[in-house]
């Protein structure tokens, strides 16, 4: 499956505070994401532009292009991979050449994503699992607190789930997993100056309360599976 990536060097998104971003084809989106149509911030608004232009092949470059991109920001550098799409892959499972690929151009700077790859089958979880050990932090993706719990025991990577669109304080899972909300959706600061999602090997879960014109179809994702 073919896919396509576009770097900007600094991104337009306010919550990430001018850090260099990409965009992926929504190629790459797994077909069990529950926000996938469904009140997914990035199909909407100018996201939505450039992530449709980016997936209908009309912005951006291949992948060799890109990690040649990754490869050329500053050492040490800060940066978001996917503002919208996921993981290279075929929707089921993450292509785990390809993500070596990244790994390896992200090699001596700070590259932090999210993906809502099934980290439960164990070809997803070697290849994410990799990725974190090598230096990119893959957050693993959850859509209710009871996921999340399942997620942090597989003990693959670091974790983030989808909150409702009014949590603005940390709490604890019904498994008892401490879950921050988000600082940059709750308070002042950015994604550049906070930089916790780059941390792999952090025990919080990051919360990030349901946003952006579809937030109320999001919110509804958190609730429903969670019933």
């Amino acid at each position: 499956m073919k896919h396509h990536y576009q770097m900007v060097r600094m991104s337009a998104n306010s919550k990430l505070g001018g850090l260099p971003a990409s965009t992926t084809s929504a190629s790459t989106c797994p077909t069990r994401c529950g926000l996938r149509h469904n009140g997914c911030y990035a199909e909407a608004g100018h996201s939505g532009i450039n992530f449709r232009a980016v997936s209908e092949g009309k912005r951006g470059g291949t992948l060799e292009e890109f990690c040649l991109q990754v490869k050329s920001l500053p050492r040490f550098s800060l940066w978001r991979h996917n503002q919208a799409g996921d993981l290279p892959g075929d929707q089921t499972l993450i292509n785990q050449q390809d993500l070596h690929k990244l790994v390896g151009a992200n090699r001596g700077r700070h590259g932090f994503t999210f993906t809502h790859y099934d980290p439960r089958l164990p070809a997803n979880a070697e290849a994410i699992r990799r990725a974190n050990e090598g230096g990119f932090t893959i957050n693993l993706s959850a859509e209710t607190l009871a996921e999340a719990d399942e997620y942090v025991q597989l003990g693959v990577g670091p974790v983030a789930v989808i909150l409702p669109i009014d949590q603005t304080t940390n709490f604890k899972t019904p498994a008892g997993n401490h879950v921050t909300v988000c600082p940059a959706s709750v308070s002042n600061t950015t994604c550049a100056l906070c930089a916790i999602c780059s941390v792999a090997n952090r025990r919080a879960i990051i919360g990030f309360p349901a946003h952006g014109s579809g937030k109320a179809r999001a919110q509804r994702v958190f609730y429903m599976a969670r019933a």
